[in-house]
C-alpha cells in the first residue's frame, strides 16, 4: 500500500502540456501509446501545440478567474455536505479559495442556475457511479439546488447504505448514487487483509447495471481505488495483480485495471441497449500533496490557485489513468449503439490545489486516525464547477 502511494505522489516526469492537449486533439492522433518516454513525451507535446482550431468553444479548457460573488451556498445553508468535506465548519481559516470561477478560453460558462438545472432534468433520472469523488460531485449538486428545492430520500436501504436515491417531488426527478468505486464486480479478500480486493475485470457491477434501465443519465467516473492492493480475475480466472504476491509471473499493471473497468463498463451499457446518455468523467487530481505522501505528512495548504506556469507536470499513474479514460472513451464513442460523452475537467482541477480539505475536515482534537485530505474538495470550493459543466452539456444535449 505505501509502495501504491509513493508511486502516485511521487516526483513526475511527463509536462503539463501533454495532459492539457491530450483531449482536443485525440480524435486527430492515431491510436495513442500508453508507455511514455520523456523524449516521447517532448515530441508529442510538440506536436499536438497546434490543434485544428474547434468548431465549438471548449469549455474544459480556461483558466480560473476571480469571482467577487462567490460562493453561492455555505454550509449553514445546505445540509447535505459529507462532514470530511465541510471545511468551513471545521474552522479553515481562509476563504479566498472560493472566490474564484472556471471560464473557458474564448467563451463564457455561465455559473450554475438551479431553475434552469431543473427544468432541463424534469421528468428525468441521472445516476452517479463511482467512488467518493461522485458522491462529492453529487452534494455539490444537492447543495447548487438547495436554493429551489429539497429532495426526499427514497433509498429502499438504511442510512448507513452508501448507495442513495433522492427525489426532487415536484420536477419529477431522481438522483441515484451508487457505491461502485470500480465499477465492475469487487469483492474484499477477507477480514484477515483488509483493503485488498479482488476485481473481476470482465463483470460489470451488477449493482448499478441492474438499475440502468430506469436511468436517462448515467455519470461513470473512477481512479483512486485502483490504486489499491488488488487481484485481478477474467472469465473467473486470477490473470495478474497489483502489489499483491503472485505465484506465476504477469506484466499486468493497475493501469491495465482501470482500462479494463471502463472498457468493461461501457461495453455492457451498450449490450443492454441503454438508451440514455453517458458522462465519462475524467480523474480527478491524485497529486496535490505536498511535503510527503499521504501517509507520510503530506498535505495542500496552498490558499489559492497554481498559476499554469507553476503546475507541477502530470505524470505517472495520474497520467495513465487519465489516458486509457481517453481511449476507453474515443473507442466507445466511435462504435455504435451508445450515446457517451465526455466530461473532462482534469486540467481545471489541476491548478486548484488550495481547493482540498486538507486537515479541515474534522477537529485538530479529535483521536482518530485521519489523514491530510488531499483528494477531495471542500464544498463550497472548485468541485462546484463541474455542475457548471454539467448544466452545460445537458442543456446542448436537449
Amino acid at each position: 500500500m505505501v509502495l501504491c502511494f509513493k508511486l502516485l505522489f511521487g516526483p513526475t516526469a511527463a509536462i503539463f502540456l501533454s495532459a492539457v492537449v491530450i483531449l482536443s486533439c485525440f480524435t486527430n492522433v492515431p491510436h495513442l501509446q500508453l508507455s511514455y518516454t520523456d523524449g516521447d513525451l517532448s515530441r508529442r507535446s510538440s506536436y499536438l501545440a497546434s490543434p485544428a482550431p474547434a468548431p465549438k468553444c471548449d469549455i474544459f479548457r480556461g483558466e480560473w478567474v476571480p469571482d467577487p460573488d462567490a460562493p453561492h451556498y455555505t454550509n449553514e445553508t445546505c445540509a447535505f455536505i459529507q462532514e470530511h468535506q465541510n471545511c468551513m465548519f471545521y474552522g479553515r481559516p481562509d476563504l479566498d479559495f472560493l472566490k474564484w470561477r472556471w471560464k473557458p478560453h474564448g467563451c463564457d460558462l455561465p455559473r450554475f442556475d438551479p431553475r434552469r438545472f431543473l427544468a432541463v432534468v424534469g421528468n428525468k433520472t441521472i445516476a452517479f457511479v463511482g467512488d467518493s469523488l461522485a458522491r462529492n460531485h453529487m452534494q455539490s449538486l444537492l447543495c447548487l439546488l438547495s436554493k429551489v428545492a429539497s429532495p426526499k430520500d427514497v433509498s429502499v436501504t438504511d442510512k448507513t447504505d452508501p448507495n442513495k436515491i433522492l427525489y426532487y417531488e415536484g420536477y419529477n426527478f431522481t438522483i441515484y448514487l451508487f457505491w461502485s468505486p470500480f465499477l465492475v464486480r469487487s469483492e474484499e479478500v477477507g477480514s484477515d487483509r483488509p483493503g485488498v480486493f479482488r476485481l473481476y475485470l470482465d463483470e460489470p457491477d451488477g449493482r448499478w447495471l441492474s438499475a440502468s434501465a430506469r436511468f436517462d443519465y448515467v455519470l461513470l467516473s473512477g481512479a483512486n481505488w485502483f490504486t489499491r492492493e488488488s487481484y485481478f480475475y477474467e472469465r473467473g480466472q486470477l490473470v495478474g495483480g497489483m502489489y499483491v504476491p503472485l505465484n506465476f509471473s504477469s506484466s499486468l499493471t493497475n493501469q491495465y485495471s482501470h482500462r479494463m473497468a471502463f472498457r468493461t463498463a461501457l461495453r455492457a451499457l451498450t449490450v443492454a441497449r441503454f438508451r440514455g446518455k453517458v458522462i465519462l468523467r475524467t480523474l480527478s487530481p491524485m497529486s496535490h500533496f505536498e511535503g510527503g505522501a499521504y501517509n507520510a505528512g503530506g498535505d495542500c495548504r496552498r490558499t489559492r490557485p497554481f498559476r499554469v506556469d507553476e503546475t507541477p507536470p502530470m505524470g505517472g499513474v495520474e497520467l495513465e489513468f487519465y489516458t486509457s479514460q481517453l481511449e476507453e472513451f474515443r473507442e466507445a464513442a466511435e462504435a455504435t449503439g451508445l450515446d457517451v460523452v465526455l466530461m473532462d475537467p482534469t486540467a481545471a482541477m489541476l491548478i486548484r490545489p488550495d481547493g482540498h480539505p486538507s486537515r479541515y475536515g474534522h477537529w485538530p482534537d479529535e483521536k482518530r486516525a485521519l489523514y491530510n485530505d488531499c483528494i477531495h474538495w471542500c464544498l463550497p470550493g472548485p468541485v462546484d464547477a463541474w455542475n457548471d459543466m454539467l448544466l452545460h452539456m445537458l442543456s446542448d444535449s436537449n
